[in-house]
């Protein structure tokens, strides 16, 4: 297995891509995510476990929708 991680004085320093491909997210929207991925918003499932006809899921996609627009 390999890594693209470096190494310095045993901690992780993580590369950074400046192509057009896909991009390094910042280590505070990963750590978000991760936590997000187990118990989205409290509601004790992942997002991905949601159903789509929920309020909880819902909402996210309401939100989703507003934050593409506001761009």
């Amino acid at each position: 297995m390999t890594t693209n991680n470096s190494y310095t004085n045993g901690h992780v320093v993580r590369k950074l891509n400046f192509g057009a491909g896909p991009a390094q997210l910042p280590l505070e929207v990963l750590e978000s995510v991760q936590a997000e991925f187990l118990d989205y918003n409290g509601s004790g499932a992942s997002v991905m476990e949601l159903s789509h006809r929920s309020t909880t899921f819902a909402k996210v996609i309401e939100d989703a929708e507003r934050d593409i627009r506001d761009i």
